[in-house]
């Protein structure tokens, strides 16, 4: 298994809910409805935790329950908190939306015309060389 979220223990390999932890968990997503900071409800909860693992906290799915850890948090508190995460990022501009894809043009058809001439410098017979590509460019709507 990995690192066990804060308000269950293991026992003979199956998670229980540590009640006092559970109840900081529980405090924890109350008090942040309430409209408190990251780090005011940790303080209010009892957690020693930084910003980030508060944020943790709170969008780990664990909590609803799943097949192996019970449910501490109900769906509704749950969801609540996850729209108030949303709120509160928005706000601050903290969402990214993605980037458009910039439609980009470039010569999709090349011709090449049989060259006749030869020459002993290198460089002049590849400057005759591309000189005979012919290249044909569609903007959107041709073709």
């Amino acid at each position: 298994m990995g690192h066990t979220p804060l308000g269950y223990r293991i026992e003979n390999g199956i998670a229980v809910v540590d009640e006092h932890a559970a109840e900081q968990v529980q405090a924890l997503y109350q008090s942040y409805l309430s409209g408190d900071s990251l780090r005011t409800v940790a303080n209010k909860a009892g957690i020693d935790a930084f910003h980030a693992g508060i944020g943790r906290i709170l969008k780990n799915r664990h909590y609803l329950g799943d097949d192996y850890y019970p449910a501490i948090i109900d769906p509704d508190t749950f969801a609540a908190v996850q729209e108030e995460r949303f709120r509160r990022a928005s706000a601050l501009g903290r969402i990214r939306q993605p980037k458009e894809d910039k439609v980009s043009v470039h010569p999709t058809t090349f011709h090449i015309i049989e060259g006749a001439e030869f020459y002993d410098d290198p460089f002049a017979q590849a400057a005759y060389a591309y000189s005979l590509i012919e290249s044909e460019v569609y903007t959107i709507g041709d073709k």
